[in-house]
């Protein structure tokens, strides 16, 4: 049986540390990837806004 009250090797605490980064930068690499989807869905709205503005104010014109 292991014995559990032995402090963690050099190893042990480097692998725990690079384990705990991997997490760090998965979650950081989701949280990026939403906010660039966000940022992405405003522009192609407010693009349509502006597209839809400009049809808008064509189709006011009258043409002779």
């Amino acid at each position: 049986m292991e014995n559990n009250n032995k402090p963690p090797t050099e190893t042990e605490t480097i692998l725990m540390a690079l384990d705990q980064i991997s997490q760090t930068i998965d979650v950081m690499t989701s949280v990026v990837g939403r906010l660039r989807t966000y940022v992405q869905q405003r522009e192609s709205a407010a693009a349509g806004k502006a597209r839809d503005a400009q049809e808008e104010a064509l189709a006011d014109h009258i043409l002779h």
